[in-house]
């Protein structure tokens, strides 16, 4: 039985290492901003997952008392990494509206809003929401 935990604790740190390892080329390779997202918050947070489960494994399996930091800080990380990878994502989308196109020479065009009263995504028009 100690082999078996020890093997699923050694392919949950092998793989582990192979998502935090495509997510951070992931994140140094791609060219643009919304793309470069998906490295850190998808393959980096399964990555250090895979790593936090495979440490809650081992220690009691190796006569170590359990902790629940690695399940609080898998469960904090799975909760915020969605999160903070919205904001951004609405942060460059509001900073392409307001700065136009030279926000960065590599990022791949937004499509704009049709009419400035039509809202899209996060954008409201701001002429509308302005009393006259």
């Amino acid at each position: 039985m100690a082999a078996i935990l020890d093997f699923v604790i050694a392919f949950l740190i092998v793989l582990g290492g192979a998502f935090a390892l495509i997510g951070s080329w992931g994140l140094a390779r791609l060219p643009a901003l919304m793309s470069r997202l998906h490295g850190p918050t998808k393959a980096t947070t399964l990555g250090v997952g895979g790593c936090l489960i495979a440490s809650m494994l081992y220690f009691p399996s190796h006569g170590m008392s359990w902790s629940a930091h690695e399940l609080l800080i898998t469960l904090f990380l799975f909760i915020t990494a969605p999160i903070s990878a919205n904001m951004i994502a609405k942060a460059c989308i509001h900073g392409r509206h307001v700065y136009g196109d030279a926000v960065a020479k590599y990022e791949v065009p937004l499509p704009r809003p049709p009419h400035p009263d039509a809202e899209w995504a996060t954008f409201g028009s701001t002429e509308a929401a302005k009393p006259e």
